[in-house]
């Protein structure tokens, strides 16, 4: 009998439970009754104002109710730089690559190269940390060769875009982390004993960036591994190379000032990638 009544008490609690949510008001959309032109408008304002959330709901309900009307395109373009900006950088690359192929010869395609470019670049490029701050062995390139490509992509195309001279710019800081982090990488063999290793990361460094300042300390890299390694003759050509393009380099006067440091006081600590 009590386990009958536990279950009537059990059900009545259960029905009203079902009621009262009947009972409670739904949540009303404001937006239901805008038009296109209204919703972009209010989407518009909200990311001008910094209020990139609420931007992003309005260009997403843009997008969803009027796929194919005069402000889809552009709604696409501005949430991609929405989620840039709140430093959403899946979601904003994500939303650059759809654009992208959805609408591969619109007008504004080299904003959006411009964008991806962006994306990567401050998702993790920062030459000038990781020579400071963090072994940049330890680092991956993917984001900096990713920019780099993007950047390139726009000023390949688009020679006469606006974002050109910047993208330029950040193609030729991007150039600089890229090479500095393969002759870090290469001296990090070299100072592990890993010469032909280090002589291979060097030749790589010079083969795909020849013009990049950085050849000269890699080819100063090779030129000792050989010599560690005993190849007189490859350590003695890589010399003639090493003299006749940088005949006024310092690195052999520093190299052999460091060393005789090193020899009369080894207390120093600093990690070797630390130049400063």
């Amino acid at each position: 009998m009590q386990k009958k009544s536990l279950k009537i008490t059990l059900l009545f609690v259960f029905t009203l439970g079902l009621s009262a949510c009947g009972l409670l008001p739904e949540a009303t959309d404001e937006t239901k009754a805008w038009s296109d032109s209204k919703l972009y408008a209010e989407a518009h304002d909200e990311l001008t104002t910094g209020n990139y959330d609420k931007s992003i709901q309005y260009f997403e309900k843009l997008e969803a109710r009027y796929p194919f009307g005069l402000y889809a395109q552009q709604a696409q373009i501005e949430m991609a730089y929405a989620y840039y900006r709140q430093g959403e950088q899946a979601q904003a690359s994500a939303a650059v690559e759809r654009f992208i192929k959805l609408h591969p010869n619109h007008p504004r395609m080299d904003y959006m190269l411009y964008l991806r470019g962006l994306i990567s670049f401050n998702d993790r490029v920062s030459a000038l940390n990781f020579i400071y701050a963090q072994d940049p062995t330890e680092r991956d390139q993917k984001a900096t060769r990713m920019a780099f490509d993007g950047f390139k992509q726009l000023v390949e195309r688009f020679p006469k875009s606006i974002y050109t001279p910047d993208a330029t710019a950040r193609m030729q800081y991007l150039l600089y982390a890229m090479t500095q982090y393969e002759v870090h990488v290469a001296r990090f063999y070299y100072r592990h004993n890993a010469y032909l290793a280090a002589i291979n990361r060097a030749q790589s460094l010079i083969n795909d960036y020849r013009d990049s300042p950085a050849v000269e300390e890699a080819l100063f890299i090779m030129m000792n591994s050989y010599d560690k390694l005993g190849l007189k003759d490859l350590r003695d050509d890589t010399e003639r190379v090493f003299k006749k393009n940088f005949p006024d380099s310092k690195l052999i006067k520093n190299d052999n000032n460091k060393n005789n440091k090193n020899n009369k006081n080894n207390k120093n600590t600093n990690p070797w990638w630390k130049i400063w």
